[in-house]
């Protein structure tokens, strides 16, 4: 596990879920093309999204479920991300860090 790994699981965005339904691996994402950017813990939802969309030419009223549930992970995702900075900056006592 590298560093990176660790700090991740600590601050409570690591990867480690052992259920196949949990986020992608670094594998599955490579094999996917995906770009970089897109490599986060919503991945697993995102690569079926985009073979969805390859199949059905990009037609927007296709794929529908997919598009939504990998929002949806999107937005939770945020709301946990808006939640540890609202963690943080109770911790400093409201100053902000720019």
């Amino acid at each position: 596990m590298a560093v990176t790994d660790s700090i991740k699981d600590a601050v409570g965005l690591g990867h480690g879920h052992p259920d196949p339904s949990g986020p992608a691996t670094r594998e599955e994402m490579s094999a996917a093309r995906l770009p970089l950017a897109y490599r986060d813990s919503c991945a697993h939802l995102l690569i079926p999204l985009n073979q969805c969309r390859y199949r059905e030419m990009y037609l927007p009223w296709k794929c529908e479920n997919e598009r939504h549930s990998y929002e949806k992970c999107q937005y939770e995702e945020f709301k946990k991300r808006v939640a540890k900075m609202d963690e943080i900056r109770a911790a400093k006592g409201g100053a902000r860090s720019n």
